[in-house]
């Protein structure tokens, strides 16, 4: 029996924690910081993500068989590092491989030096020098912060008037913090966006069913980039014969090419994807679960969750043969109006008791908080609506069903989740 404890308090983090507690192996399980919903299942350590001081003494006092960590800060500052120095074993990348998501230039870089497929780019420290490259550009072209902006930093611009606000918001205003001191400045692809998700040993990387997102906020993928409004799979998009091509061009090197630069990729690879004319195309990284894409993998997942950790930490990931259930699952975020500029907190949900024990709807908590029997909104995007289902039509209808149920001030959701 093992004890676990998984970092984050997200609704990525309350699916992995949902999976989690299906282990019998499993004898107590926490979650550092937590939210109100997972505090349902699992115990929740009123620690911050990103102390990792306190996340390794935590986890020293408490007898900690593994440590989940899940978000990117903790990632990017070298969490699983400091647990490993603390002989405890953690799920997740190393700081020097998690720069792989943390900084996107060298991710650009580690493409192109090993022939990854993905579009042409410029990298740009100076903000005249990028000024100068849009004024003579064609668009659309997209803009990216260098670091970590919690998933909100890429601009895409349709015109000179558009690239010089988002370079000058960026570079200038540093909306995104020290994470703009660099930008990339790449060309626009066009087609279906889909995510892929793999675990890798470091040696061995297995992909996950597929699955799409839905960034931007308003229906019709109109208005600003969120974290993520919303999400299914599988994606209609991504065949048998392109899901062959992303594991001999893009997976495999991408492992392969991590080796050769002496940071070995352990933990779970997200490929942010492109179908183009040409081919699949590689648009980012990140070194982690994705949010919300994890909420409509993980219900797909037949295999014990803890194993598969357990097989990549200890590097054995080729002995484990990992199932997936044929069927499909939709979520639908709830959001707080305003997202993702400023909101309110503290309003009350209501409606979630009449989905207490559904078989095929579940309710993973964002952004909640609790006091005495109440839940409250207390983030941006609140919860997340995730419906099962035998075919991805049903699963999209039954989580609008769901959503109809909810209520609280302001909420605010897409309606064209899983349509396209």
């Amino acid at each position: 029996m093992m004890k676990v404890l998984v970092v984050g308090g997200g609704g990525r983090e309350h699916a992995i924690i949902w999976k989690l507690s299906q282990s019998p192996r499993i004898s107590g399980l926490y979650c550092a910081p937590g939210n109100a919903g997972i505090g349902r299942m699992a115990t929740c350590v009123d620690i911050e993500a990103t102390d990792i001081k306190s996340m390794v003494q935590f986890s020293k006092d408490n007898a900690i068989d593994l440590v989940v960590v899940t978000p990117d800060d903790p990632l990017a500052l070298g969490m699983v590092d400091a647990m490993e120095e603390a002989d405890i074993r953690a799920f997740g990348p190393k700081k020097d491989a998690a720069l792989i998501e943390s900084s996107k230039v060298f991710a650009k870089d580690l493409m192109k030096k090993y022939g990854i497929p993905t579009g042409d780019y410029r990298v740009f420290s100076d903000y005249n020098e990028a000024l100068t490259y849009l004024k003579g550009a064609n668009y659309p072209q997209v803009i990216k912060a260098d670091g970590l902006a919690l998933g909100k930093g890429v601009i895409i611009a349709n015109n000179f008037a558009e690239a010089g606000m988002a370079l000058e918001e960026i570079m200038v205003d540093k909306i995104f913090g020290n994470a703009g001191n660099r930008v990339i400045i790449e060309e626009f692809l066009e087609g279906q966006e889909v995510s892929l998700l793999a675990f890798s040993d470091g040696r061995t990387i297995v992909p996950m069913v597929s699955a799409q997102d839905h960034k931007r906020v308003f229906d019709g993928d109109k208005g600003p980039n969120t974290g993520g409004m919303g999400a299914f799979s599988p994606s209609r998009a991504y065949t048998p014969k392109i899901a062959k091509i992303v594991e001999t061009e893009i997976l495999e090197p991408t492992i392969k090419a991590m080796n050769e630069e002496g940071r070995p990729f352990k933990g779970v690879l997200f490929l942010g994807l492109i179908l183009t004319q040409d081919g699949p195309k590689l648009l980012e990284y990140n070194a982690r679960f994705g949010d919300p894409e994890t909420q409509v993998v993980l219900p797909r997942l037949r295999t014990d969750l803890l194993d598969i950790f357990l097989a990549v930490v200890d590097g054995r990931l080729d002995e484990i043969d990992i199932e997936w259930e044929d069927n499909a699952v939709a979520c639908v975020i709830l959001a707080s109006g305003g997202y993702p500029g400023s909101y309110n907190k503290g309003y009350p949900i209501r409606g979630l008791e009449q989905l207490d024990g559904c078989q095929d709807i579940i309710i993973f908590h964002a952004g909640t908080r609790r006091e005495k029997d109440q839940f409250l909104t207390d983030g941006g995007r609140v919860l997340g609506v995730t419906a099962v289902a035998e075919d991805l039509d049903t699963a999209v209808k039954n989580a609008y069903k769901g959503v109809d149920l909810i209520s609280f001030e302001g909420m605010h959701y897409r309606r064209d989740i899983g349509l396209k």
